[in-house]
């Protein structure tokens, strides 16, 4: 046997050593049956030729895809079992008296072929010398039927294809990581929201490009994927080119290979921006409609101070009064243009549009008492009495000011719509463990058993036509969620309702 592809047929040259004529001549039929049973289970199609170019022997593979009898086929030229167009398109005459000339095998090609009323095929094949006592008396001419494929592979490419234009075509941020969080694929919205490009990203760490405050919990989240095998959410400022923090909503996935083994990580991501800016218009309009709401009650707060400020005036005016009691008039103007003074401030505060944008530490018991004493006089117009209760000391809460009290005075309005013939309003702050927990509990209608799964849904409303959109509460959870924190209902009919709120403590 030589040292490149050949094929050695003892049987087929007889050279069986030095055995009897009756025992060499049984060996050669059990060669030649052992070579015919092997030949006809090769689920390829198998020519041996010879060097005139004849068919010395076919394998029942290429007798059936051809069509064809043994006997119509051995001993003819190829011209005859091929058609002249198939040996013209693919000169495998000239290869045939290549491979007999230089014993060599010849490079695997491809031919497709399509006979009359049968679809086009194509094969994969290769002529490969049959060797003797080192000379070459036959070839073999191996076809293999790759027409499935060649459209199965064609199919995967059209796939391929067809997925890479939809992750291209998306307007979400569509990224794959490695475990470690080393970036693979960065799309045309991941490039254009963040100004760089694939190349300036590839092979780049993940959380290379977002607040360094962030880097931990986007460690911490692909070690979860990786170990817990689900996905996970979080939003997070995507830090673009030019240096800006973009809000984006990211959804992590396990990305598994053929034995779901977790072998990356795919990043979506939708940004938030115009979300955040609808956000601050709704809290906007929603916070003039609480004003609109409070009106009654806060002129009648600020009512009384000026109502005392006029009396003393008109005191003032006369004379021959003691100096103490003018003093003492004075005195009570000055309170009471302090008091009223205060009012206003708050209500300015409370209606002016949120300009922060950071989280800051943030005293939840000033946030609850400035916000108590906006709807002190609303609630004492209701007869309903007002009962803050802050247990222990409790720490401060990353956050925004004026958000944090919008939310609790949301709360606070919709316990007191629920008690229209009064009642109590008990206000409970107390720290858990890590977690600031601020309870509202009312003791109004309730909340149908129904409604509850649906309460912080955008419109849902419990109130009658044109006493509500329903934006309150959906904005409570919008901005309880920026904060990290959580609102869980407890509501019975007819008893009363309880919000509580739990915010991470610093």
């Amino acid at each position: 046997m030589t040292n490149h592809y050949s094929l050695n047929l003892l049987a087929s040259n007889h050279s069986v050593a030095k055995q009897p004529a009756s025992e060499s001549t049984g060996d050669n039929v059990q060669y030649q049956q052992l070579y015919d049973m092997l030949l006809n289970a090769t689920p390829s199609s198998i020519l041996l030729i010879d060097s005139k170019l004849r068919i010395t022997s076919a394998n029942r593979n290429f007798l059936t895809r051809s069509q064809r009898t043994l006997s119509a086929t051995i001993g003819c030229r190829l011209t005859e079992v091929f058609p002249m167009v198939i040996l013209e398109r693919t000169d495998i005459k000239q290869q045939i008296l290549e491979v007999f000339n230089t014993h060599k095998a010849s490079v695997g090609r491809r031919m497709t072929y399509r006979a009359p009323g049968v679809p086009f095929k194509t094969y994969y094949y290769r002529i490969l010398p049959v060797e003797s006592s080192e000379q070459c008396e036959q070839v073999m001419l191996l076809m293999e039927d790759v027409t499935d494929q060649i459209r199965l592979s064609e199919d995967m490419r059209r796939m391929e294809s067809h997925l890479g234009s939809i992750v291209e075509s998306a307007s979400d941020l569509m990224l794959s990581l490695d475990t470690e969080g080393r970036i693979l694929t960065w799309n045309l919205a991941a490039e254009k929201l963040s100004g760089f490009t694939f190349l300036n990203v590839k092979g780049k760490l993940f959380f290379e490009f977002f607040k360094a405050s962030e880097h931990l919990e986007i460690k911490t989240l692909f070690i979860n994927i990786c170990i817990h095998v689900y996905s996970l959410n979080a939003e997070l400022e995507l830090i673009s080119g030019e240096g800006t923090e973009i809000p984006v909503a990211w959804v992590f996935s396990p990305m598994k290979d053929d034995d779901a083994k977790t072998v990356g990580i795919v990043a979506v991501g939708r940004d938030l921006t115009e979300q955040r800016k609808l956000e601050v218009e709704l809290r906007q309009s929603q916070k003039l409609a609480a004003l609109g709401v409070m009106a009654g009650g806060i002129a009648h707060e600020i009512r009384n101070p000026l109502a005392v400020c006029s009396s003393a005036a008109q005191f003032l005016m006369e004379e021959g009064l003691p100096l103490e009691f003018r003093t003492e008039c004075a005195e009570k103007i000055q309170v009471s243009l302090e008091k009223a003074s205060c009012i206003i401030e708050n209500l300015l505060r409370f209606s002016r549009p949120s300009s922060e944008q950071n989280m800051v530490p943030v005293d939840l018991d000033t946030v609850l008492c400035e916000t108590i004493m906006l709807i002190a006089n609303q609630a004492k117009v209701y007869k309903i009495e007002i009962v803050y209760q802050p247990i222990g000391k409790c720490g401060s809460v990353s956050g925004i000011f004026t958000l944090l009290q919008q939310v609790f005075m949301n709360f606070f309005l919709n316990a007191i719509n629920a008690m229209p013939h009064g009642g109590k309003l008990s206000i409970i702050l107390e720290q858990q463990n890590d977690e600031a927990r601020i309870c509202i509990r009312d003791t109004g209608t309730g909340i149908l058993e129904g409604a509850l799964d649906n309460i912080f849904d955008p419109f849902h409303t419990s109130s009658p036509a044109g006493k509500g959109v329903g934006l309150g509460l959906s904005l409570c959870y919008s901005i309880v969620k920026q904060h990290r924190g959580s609102i869980s209902v407890d509501s019975m009919l007819g008893k009363g309702s309880t919000f509580t709120v739990l915010l991470p403590a610093l």
